[in-house]
């Protein structure tokens, strides 16, 4: 976790000792938080839609859990898990899509489960260059509309801007009632 900022660390840290159940790290990429999660003593599950992804997380991280799977369609029982951890992995959604995994994190969690999301914050909502696929950055008052949608009350957020970077945010919310749809 030595690349990691420690505000970040500090933020998913105690959102991590505030959950009551497994989590889920969604879109877990190369599994350091998945990993991180269980070594803290936790029931953690990374899940990826990318094989190579899994295939290199489950190398550096053989102790810990990963599954291939889509946020779209989680495979775990509705009301079945404490917390979601949607670290960066929301933000090649488009605006117009991002209720489909909001949605079903909002299926899975218990009732007051609660969501984690890191994402790149801007003054508008709009698309920007990134690695492989074009990816968006949100305001957070877009995003906390887009969650309150989706049946969540957000809790708090934070946002951090460090020279040379894009803008960092994140956002804490517990699931407050089935989603609208």
């Amino acid at each position: 976790m030595d690349s990691v900022h420690p505000s970040d660390l500090q933020i998913v840290s105690t959102w991590a000792n505030t959950v009551e159940g497994d989590l889920i790290d969604a879109g877990c990429g190369p599994g350091h938080w998945t990993n991180f999660l269980a070594t803290q003593g936790l029931t953690a599950r990374g899940i990826d839609q990318v094989p190579e992804f899994i295939a290199h997380a489950r190398r550096t991280f053989p102790t810990a859990e990963f599954a291939s799977g889509s946020l779209d369609s989680l495979e775990a029982d509705s009301g079945s898990v404490g917390g979601i951890l949607a670290w960066y992995s929301l933000i090649h959604y488009e605006p117009s899509a991002i209720q489909t995994p909001l949605r079903e994190f909002n299926r899975v969690l218990k009732p007051a489960g609660t969501l984690l999301i890191g994402f790149f914050a801007g003054s508008v909502v709009d698309e920007f260059a990134h690695a492989v696929t074009p990816a968006y950055r949100w305001t957070v008052d877009a995003i906390s509309s887009e969650l309150e949608h989706a049946g969540f009350d957000v809790l708090e957020s934070h946002v951090r801007r460090t020279a040379n970077q894009r803008p960092q945010a994140t956002l804490i919310a517990r699931r407050a009632r089935q989603s609208d749809g």
